[in-house]
Order: structure tokens, then sequence, then C-alpha cells
């Protein structure tokens, strides 16, 4: 109580936070009447003259004022369009790396000029990140014109790009761009094998569109770039055929965890079909040998009983094609992985594409935290403030709206059935069309839903347009004529869609739509479009009288963000307007996260067929349960950065070091100290510490020398001097090696051996990070078993991960030891092309909302391979008699010597298979 009247007295900390600010936007005012003085040619100018400031020891903070008044200058006179005072305040938020919450139609793309402006002055990069390429390219080239004007360079980064327009738009002044392309052009960055390849530049700021969108929602599953793995669709198919004939009876869901598991008659009930479909090894499911029939079995019940068609994915030129759960957006080219995508092609019955092996990953938490300084904009992100300031310590600051909001927020109306609510949604949108023709935009949360609306509109004689993923090439055009007299819209979920809804309509997508062939700027068109320019105005003022728009939710979100950003789509900029949400005990977040007997029974008793409870105790139920799933979506998505977090420390040690292999002029000392290193393990391993020479396994150091280095020593011999030390050994084993490589050197140029020390590094460096990527994600599906044994997993993961980090570092040591030592000349070594690859989001805990594209690739499955290592591989002896026949060179080949046929396998490995 006391608190809410200091509130009441003094104002909340965002209060008065924002006040503090309003001192700078008088002083930005106070230039106002000197730059508008100024002709075009003098204002342009001012980029000249601040950056010369900042080389003279200003800072940007010093420029502010003066920057904000400049480009406030430039938007009026480039864009007819002139920043509000609220509008600097939000400038001033983003460019102190917070997160400003501005309601929709608060003008957020304006907003973003005044940060990305100043910041832009230190020539180091500025980078503008949107939820897709839609609005890349629009902010790109509509706020582009305000920083061309004065001066700076634009980019957009955006998918299909070859690496030289890549190159180019990163290092312009201001790049925009994707979340996806960012944080996949890094990972591609570092798996080059030359600096000058590489497109991005070291990271200065950045301004996140959209930021809860991108730093919440899409966090929960990490980045991956990936290549093809083996074929295994007739595994799919057979697999499903047998899943298909289990009952409901059979298996167990959890709609919660979006998981399945069998039950025990389940269980016996699918070992006898598998058994008698030949794909069982033995008669148990879970013996070792039937490993891979499990994960194809777990992967199809998820498929046919959790993922549902229409809601989950939809199916579409013979392919299935997964709807974003957030923005109900199709989502060509992306991928379901870990064999999940490839159960449901089994389901549904298409083409089943291969399964694919990640050969590097990142969280968004962890490449957005790289940025020294980062800002946000969104309309809703009050909501997740904690998590914001936990994971990124960023501060969200609620900006106070330009013209007070007039909007009015209606409590939700309850029903007992979804009957029952959507004939009352039906009869109260004839009811709006008949008494004045409110426009209506209607919230759904699943294409299902939407057209199961769209059918009890249609009994009541209702005209409607229908916006979901069906038809997502018309989105734009039915968002924009949703403000319309009379315009009934039914969208699935409305967030990112990037297009205003104009009250009255949209004179440019009117335009296109009735004068396609119209060209902008003649005379015909300036006619038409003063015309229609006189319609609109006057059916604003209509749709004004009636109460603006009317957002009608069918039902309430997971996320009270979703839901808020719905309602934004009406009384922005102090129009008037209306929300208001339609409930069910059958709706899907009342059904599995609500208060569940106590309220499920209270409601069924109380509620008669086709009878309502509008109450604000019901309200506040729902939001209590929307907070239950918030919390457990941060607890997820904290999961995911604490197991990425310990990744990512041995991802930036191996990054740095593919860096400083790239950079370096020559990498002998780090080839010497590998073998080094490689011997004195190798000597430890034959020796150990404490034991008596008799007890030393001279014979085994020997063959791995051999092994390792191609050269015979008289180990054993050595082992039987007497006084002999490990360290002696270790001394003259090192002597031949080295002897060994320069003999090597001495074969060739020292430039090309260069080339090939380098090479050799940084492909063995990929390859075993790439192994280490696949067993980390093999650990890390089964380290919740040791919670079990009353231990935490994510201890048991980071002292696991470090362990096999430091394996993987002593192969690398040995891998690239013996290929220098044992490598032969045919030509000059030439680094390896990038394959194509498949650029995948996945939640590694859910299996839920993993998405990949295919990176540059319009249609058709990838088939290029990851390339295996490219050295130099040896020609077979010139002098040998070995012969054509493989079957005759046993005997004359040694095991561990290269194979004559020329595969650049090992004989052993290749033709000399036991």
């Amino acid at each position: 109580m006391l608190g809410g009247i200091a509130k009441a007295i003094f104002g909340s900390s965002n209060d008065r936070y924002v006040k503090s600010l309003r001192g700078t936007v008088a002083k930005i005012a106070s230039f106002e009447p000197q730059i508008s003085a100024m002709d075009d040619a003098t204002l342009a100018n001012q980029t000249v003259l601040f950056r010369q400031r900042l080389d003279q020891g200003e800072t940007l903070d010093d420029l502010l004022p003066e920057a904000f008044a400049t480009v406030r200058e430039a938007a009026k006179r480039v864009l007819g369009q002139r920043h509000y005072d609220v509008q600097m305040i939000g400038g001033m938020v983003l460019h102190r790396g917070e997160i400003a919450e501005m309601r929709t139609g608060e003008g957020k793309t304006l907003v973003a000029t005044l940060a990305t402006y100043l910041n832009a002055l230190t020539s180091k990069g500025v980078h503008v990140v949107t939820v897709n390429d839609y609005l890349a390219r629009r902010d790109a080239e509509w706020m582009g014109q305000v920083y061309r004007f004065m001066g700076l360079t634009t980019g957009v980064i955006v998918p299909n790009l070859q690496d030289h327009e890549r190159r180019e738009a990163y290092h312009a002044d201001i790049t925009y761009g994707t979340n996806n392309e960012f944080g996949f052009d890094y990972l591609r960055d570092n798996m080059k094998y030359d600096r000058s390849m590489m497109v991005q530049r070291p990271f200065n700021f950045a301004i996140v569109d959209e930021v809860d969108s991108i730093l919440i929602d899409e966090a929960r599953t990490p980045l991956i770039i990936s290549g093809p793995t083996d074929d295994k669709s007739e595994l799919y198919m057979s697999v499903d055929a047998v899943v298909k004939q289990l009952s409901d009876e059979d298996y167990e869901i959890d709609e919660k965890q979006r998981s399945v598991v069998l039950t025990e008659d389940g269980t016996e009930k699918i070992e006898r079909m598998l058994e008698a479909a030949g794909l069982l090894e033995g008669d148990n499911l879970y013996d070792y040998e039937n490993t891979q029939v499990v994960h194809h079995l777990n992967q199809a019940l998820r498929a046919n009983a959790v993922f549902k068609r229409d809601i989950d994915y939809i199916v579409k030129d013979d392919k299935v094609v997964i709807i974003d759960e957030f923005t109900g957006r199709m989502m060509d080219g992306r991928r379901w992985s870990d064999g999940l995508h490839q159960a449901v092609e089994a389901k549904e019955g298409v083409k089943i594409e291969p399964e694919n092996q990640t050969l590097a990953s990142i969280t968004f938490q962890n490449y957005f935290r790289m940025y020294p300084k980062l800002g946000g904009m969104t309309g809703t992100a009050a909501t997740e403030a904690p998590e914001f300031f936990e994971i990124y310590k960023m501060n969200v600051v609620s900006i106070p709206t330009n013209v007070p909001v007039q909007r009015r927020d209606d409590d939700d109306e309850f029903y007992k059935n979804i009957t029952d609510k959507f004939g009352a949604i039906a009869q109260a949108i004839r009811q709006k069309q008949e008494t004045g023709g409110q426009p209506i935009l209607v919230g759904t949360v699943s294409i299902e839903k939407s057209e199961l609306l769209s059918e009890f509109l249609k009994k009541e004689g209702v005209k409607h347009n229908v916006l979901n993923a069906r038809h997502h090439e018309s989105e734009a055009h039915l968002v924009a004529q949703a403000g319309r007299i009379g315009a009934v819209t039914i969208a699935t979920n409305m967030a990112g869609r990037g297009t205003d809804i104009q009250l009255g309509g949209n004179l440019e997508f009117r335009m296109a739509d009735e004068f396609p062939d119209l060209v902008e700027g003649t005379p015909d068109y300036d006619a038409k479009a003063s015309v229609i320019a006189e319609e609109i105005k006057a059916e604003k003022a209509q749709v004004l009288a009636n109460g603006g728009l009317f957002v009608l939710g069918t039902e309430r979100h997971e996320s009270r963000r979703i839901d808020n950003q719905l309602r934004g789509r009406s009384g922005r900029q102090g129009d008037p307007g209306l929300s208001r949400f339609y409930l069910s005990l059958d709706d899907d977040l009342l059904r599995i996260f609500g208060p569940q007997t106590l309220f499920a029974k209270m409601m069924n008793k109380n509620l008669e067929d086709g009878e309502a409870i509008i109450s604000p105790w019901i309200t506040k139920a729902i939001e209590t349960a929307q907070k239950k799933v918030e919390a457990r979506n941060y607890d997820i998505r904290k999961q995911v950065v604490e197991y990425d977090d310990v990744m990512n420390d041995q991802r930036k040690i191996i990054y740095e070091q593919r860096s400083d292999i790239m950079d370096a002029a020559t990498v002998d000392d780090v080839t010497d100290e590998m073998r080094g290193e490689t011997v004195s393990t190798l000597v430890g391993d034959a020796c150990p510490i404490g034991s008596y020479p008799e007890q030393w396994d001279g014979e085994g150091l020997q063959a791995r020398v051999l092994e390792i280095f191609g050269v015979e020593l008289p180990i054993p011999a050595w082992v039987a001097e007497e006084g002999i030390e490990p360290e002696v050994l270790a001394e003259r084993i090192k002597e031949q090696a080295d002897a060994q490589i320069q003999s090597k050197i001495g074969e060739i140029t020292e430039e090309s051996w260069r080339g090939i020390e380098k090479s050799v590094l940084l492909q063995s460096l990929d390859e075993h990070w790439k192994d280490h990527l696949s067993r980390l994600d093999s650990l890390r599906q089964v380290i919740h078993l040791r919670a079990y044994a009353q231990k935490t997993p994510i201890n048991e993961y980071k002292q696991e991960a470090f362990a096999m980090f430091e394996r993987m570092l002593e192969t690398i040591r040995e891998d690239v030891t013996r290929i220098l030592a044992q490598v032969q000349f045919q030509a000059p070594p030439e680094l390896p092309e990038l394959p194509e690859f498949l650029t995948t989001h996945l939640d590694p805990f859910t299996g839920s909302d993993d998405t990949s594209d295919r990176d540059g690739y319009d249609s058709g499955y990838i088939t290029t391979r990851v390339a295996p290592m490219q050295i130099p591989q040896p020609d077979a002896p010139e002098d040998s008699n070995l012969g054509d026949d493989p079957a005759s060179w046993e005997g004359q080949v040694s095991r561990n010597a290269p194979c004559p046929c020329g595969s650049g396998k090992k004989y052993k490995h290749c033709h000399g298979a036991l």
C-alpha cells in the first residue's frame, strides 16, 4: 500500500528515468532553428564535422543533442516525417544499450535512425536486426534515404547473397539484416580457411527490432550449420508403418513437454510388430543393437501423436512446411532436426530428405552478447524485463505514447466449450457488421482454428478474409486493408507482420489492387490516387465514429506478449479502439496449463450451453496460467544458455585458434609444439610415472611411433639401456621426428610447406570440432539421467565436456603430427571450397520449434557432402611391382601406409581392410 502511495506521488522508477531524459530533449530542440536554416549541402556536411570532432576527442554522448537534431531535420526533408519528442527519448534509450518499449504505431523504425546515425559516426559499423527479409529490405531502403542524404552507406544482408556482396554490406556504415543471417554469417566465417574469405568485421553496436521475438522467443532454438548424412528413408517408412498400427492406449502424451512414451503393454506390442517387420535384433527393444530403431521409433511416435497437420506444419507441393508458432508464417526450406522432420515426412507420405550432422552451432544469447553495445525496441517487453536483464544485462524502458491511448480493453468472455465460443464470436461479428460496419481483426492461434471460425462466419453470412500460412502471399494486402469499413480479417498470429493497419484503408495498396497497370508519378496515377485518398479520408472518419478497429482474440496465447501485440494493432496514435478475448475450457492454454480440477468443475456445473461469464477474476486466472507458462519457457531458455555457455567457452578457444592460424605468416612453432606434446604423450603412455623400466612397453611405443611418424626406431633397445629415463627417450624420438619433418620440407619450397601446415592445421581443427559437437549433442541428451544418482546434470555436463575437449585437443595434435610426418606430394595444395550447408534452428530440449533453412539453395535437396580433409595425396611408389590386382598387394604394403589405389586412405582402411 505504501509503495502504491509513493508511486502515485513520485511516479514509478520508469517514469523518473524518462523524466530525467527530457532535459536532453529540450537541448536537442534548442539546435532546431540553427539546423533547419542550413541548406541541404551544409546539413549533409554535418557528418564530416561530427567525425572530425570524434577524432579530436569528443564522445558520442557529447555529440548526441546536435546529431539527433540533425537526423530529425534530415528525416523531415527526405521522408516528410519529423521525430516526436518521445521518439527522441526512445533514441537515447537505444543509444544507451537499453530496450525501448514503444506501443504499436509509435514509429519505432524512425526512432532507430537516431541511435543508428550517431553510432555509425565511429565508422565501426552498426547492425540493425529485423525479424524477416521483407522488413530488412524495406527498412534499409526506406530509412537508407536519410543515411544516404547524410553521407553514410547502407547495406542489407538477406539469404542467397554471394560472399563479396555480403562483405560489401558488412563494411557499410549501417547494415540491415535478419537475426538468422547475422548469426549464420558468424558461423560460416569461422569455417573459412583464409582471412580474406571472411565477410564480417569486429562487432560494434546492434539495434534489435522486435527484440522480444528475437532474444526471447527464438532464443529457445540455437542456430546450427549442418551437412547431410546417409539416407535412411526406408527405415523411417518402415517404422512409421508400424507406429500407425498402435492405438491411443499404447502410449501416453505429455502435452506440456511435447513428448510421448510407450506404456508397458505398448512396448510389448511394438516389439512383436517390429520383430515381424524384421526391424528388431533379438527380442528386446532396448538392447544395445536396437539403439537406432528406438531413436526412429521415438521420432515416429512424436510425429504421429504430438505434431499436428495445419497447426505445426502444412503439406504444400509434396513437402512438409513448418509453421512458425509465433508469427503463423510458413517457414519454407526450414527443417526440424534429429530425424523429426523425416518422421513427419514419412507420416505424410511425401519424399523423405536426408538427415544432417552439426558442423557449427551458437545460441542467439551467446551471439548477441558478443556485441559491446546492444539496444532493442518492441511494443511488448515489460513482462520479460527480468529475463532481459539477467541474460543480456539490458534494462527495459517504457516510452510514453505521443498521444494518450484511447483503446478500451474489455475483460475476457468465458464459454463452456469451443462450439459455444465460436458461435458467440460469429454472432458478435455479424452484429458489428450490421450496426455501422466497425472493422474487425480476429486473432487465432492456428490454421485449424482460423478455418473452423471461417466456417462459422460463412453460416452467419459474414463476408471475411482469412490470413494464415496458406495465404502467405497476400499477407501485406490483407493486413493493409483490415481497417476499412465492414472489413473482417481472420489472422493467425500478428507478431512481426511489419504492415500497419490504417483506418479507412491504405492508398498504396488500393492503387496496386485497383489500378495495377498505372505507373506511379504519371498524371493518370495521380488523378486516381487523389480520388482514392478522398475516399480513404471519408472512410476513416466513419471508422473513427464507429469506435475504430475492434481486435477480437479467439484464444489466449502462451505468452502475454503475443496477446499484447494483437491488442496493439488497435488504438494507434491516439485512435479509438476496442479489444476483447473469447475463451473456453477447450482452449489449449487452460486445458494444459490452467487451474485444473476446481476451475473446470466449477465452470462445467455453473455454465449453461451458450452462456458466457465475464469477470475480472477469470481474466486474472488466465494471466496466472500465462505467467506459469512464461516461467517454464524461461527455464527452458535458461537451460539452453547454461549448456551452450559450456560449449561457448570451447567455441571461443577453437575460433580464436583458427583466427591466429589464419593471421600467422608461419605456423611452424605451433606444429613443432604439437609434435613435442605428441611425443611426450606417447612416452607417458608407454612409460607411466612411478613404474620401473622393465614395466615399460617398448614394443608398443615403437609401433605407435611408426604409425604416427612413419619411422622405425630401435626403441626396445633404448628401453633396455641401463639408467635410461623417459625424458631421454622423448628427446631421441623428437630428434628423429624433427629430422623426418626437415626431410619433407626439403622436397618442396618453404612457401608451399607453410601453406600445407596451415591447411592441415585448419582442416584437422574443423574435422575434430565437428565430431566433438556431435559427441556433445549426444552427451546433452542423456546427461539428465545423472539426476537419478543425486548429481546436478549441468555440473556433470561441464566436467564431461571439459574432459572431452582435452581429449579432442590431444587427438588434433596427434592427427596434425601424423599427417605432416607422412605427407607425400603430388601438386601444390589447394584450400577446399566450403560446401552447400543446411542452416538449422534446433531446440535440443523439447524438439519443438526446431527450424532450419537451406543456405543459398532454392530447390531439391542437398546431396553435397561435407568436404573431407583436403591434403596432398601420395602417389603409389614408382618403383613398386604391385600390379593392378589389389589382392596381390597383401604383404607388400605396410598396414599404415597410404593405399596404392590413390584414395588417400590408409591401406588398412581401404583395400587392406580385414
